[in-house]
This record gives C-alpha cells, sequence and structure tokens, in this order.
C-alpha cells in the first residue's frame, strides 16, 4: 500500500463525494491487489462479524462509502455498520479518517503490537514482504489463540462461545486475540487482534465480565 496520507485522501474523498468508495480503493497503491489476494485465499471466511461504530464514543470508525467498498471488493455481503471483521480491523483501520478518535490503524504501523507477539517490530507494516496485511493478521491472531498465552479466558455471550488470550510479555509489550462464535454451538472465528497496555485492567475485566460481547464484536 501507499503512504498513509494516500489512507487519509481516501477516506476524505469518500466521505465527501458520492459514489467515490470504489475509486477511492483504486487510488492505493496496493490495496485492491492485496483485498483481490486474500478474497483467493479464503482468509476473510475465518473472521467473524463486528461493527464499524465505536462502541465507546458511537462514532464511525469509517466513511460507510469505504466500508461497502471494501465488502463489495472483497465479495463479502454486508449491511452497514455490521461487516467482516478481519476486513474492517485491517484495511479498513487504515482507510480510517484523520478526524476518528481512534483510528486503530497505529497498532499496524507502530512495533508494541509485533513485540507483544514476539515478532519484528515491522512485521505488520503494509507494505513490509509479500504477505498481505490480513494474512499476516490471521496467522498472529491464529497462533496466539491456539497457544493459549499466559492467560486466557472462555465464557458464553449471548448464548455464543468466546474466546480471549492474552500474550506473555515480550519486551514490555502484550497482544491480545479475541474470537467470538458467529452462532450458538459454533465454533468461535476471530475478530481481533490488538496490543495490550494496561494488561491488569484487561484481565481484571475479563474475569469479571468475560459474558459479554467485546472489541466491536457482532
Amino acid at each position: 500500500m501507499g503512504g498513509i496520507e494516500d489512507p487519509d485522501r481516501a477516506a476524505a474523498t469518500a466521505a465527501s463525494t458520492p459514489g467515490a468508495g470504489a475509486a477511492a480503493l483504486e487510488a492505493i497503491d496496493g490495496l485492491v491487489t492485496a483485498i483481490d489476494a486474500d478474497r483467493a485465499a479464503g482468509l476473510f471466511g475465518r473472521w467473524g462479524l463486528a461493527t464499524a461504530i465505536d462502541a465507546r464514543t458511537g462514532e464511525a470508525l469509517l466513511p460507510q462509502a469505504l466500508f461497502e467498498a471494501l465488502h463489495e471488493r472483497a465479495g463479502l455481503e454486508a449491511t452497514w455498520p455490521i461487516g467482516n471483521a478481519g476486513l474492517l480491523q485491517t484495511y479498513g483501520s487504515l482507510l480510517a479518517p484523520a478526524a476518528a478518535a481512534d483510528r486503530n490503524r497505529e497498532r499496524w504501523l507502530d512495533a508494541d503490537l509485533a513485540a507483544g507477539l514476539g515478532l519484528d517490530p515491522a512485521h505488520f507494516a503494509p507494505r513490509e514482504g509479500s504477505r498481505t496485511l490480513l494474512d499476516r493478521a490471521t496467522e498472529a491472531a491464529a497462533v496466539l489463540l491456539a497457544s493459549g498465552g499466559e492467560f486466557s479466558w472462555y465464557s458464553l455471550a449471548e448464548g455464543r462461545a468466546t474466546r480471549a488470550v492474552l500474550s506473555h510479555e515480550h519486551d514490555g509489550s502484550r497482544a491480545l486475540a479475541y474470537a467470538v462464535a458467529p452462532a450458538p454451538g459454533t465454533s468461535p472465528l476471530l475478530v481481533a487482534l490488538l496490543p495490550v497496555t494496561q494488561a491488569e485492567t484487561v484481565r481484571r475485566d475479563l474475569d469479571e465480565a468475560a459474558s459479554r460481547l467485546r472489541w466491536n464484536a457482532a
């Protein structure tokens, strides 16, 4: 993908210009190619559903036009604001407008998430290597969930199985992977992969109320 100024421009254009969502995606170097590769590899099917509305602020995490363009390109049916968590976590977060209170793109650009997983600091940099960002994020989340990390939680939320795993500490950083079953009786699908700066707060929250959906899961 191109520089960060390109996603900022795409978000602004899509938000202000009717029908500009697909064109905005095309304007970002490598984005369409990455989504096409992820679609061919079936990676979107490993992720569950999430909302594009921030649960804390009620703010849209990206323009609806980009939400729709992303899902159309990925070959996914979605009705605003509920969409594919993998698509929203990665490319959606990179396209969040500069004015958003929490764009979440920094998890891919900064070193904290990679460090918390014991990976190279640039592991999730969008233009790093030949693998797509979603490919790298999917693998990292799945490995963390399978490992059990240092702490793990199983619970039911609205009758659906959920799983959260907090990694061991690496160089002062941790990571958390979260998965939710799409329906009762089904296996959890990935929903979130994020850096954790306040591990005790996360642990206490999950210990006390693990039976509600977290991290914009839908």
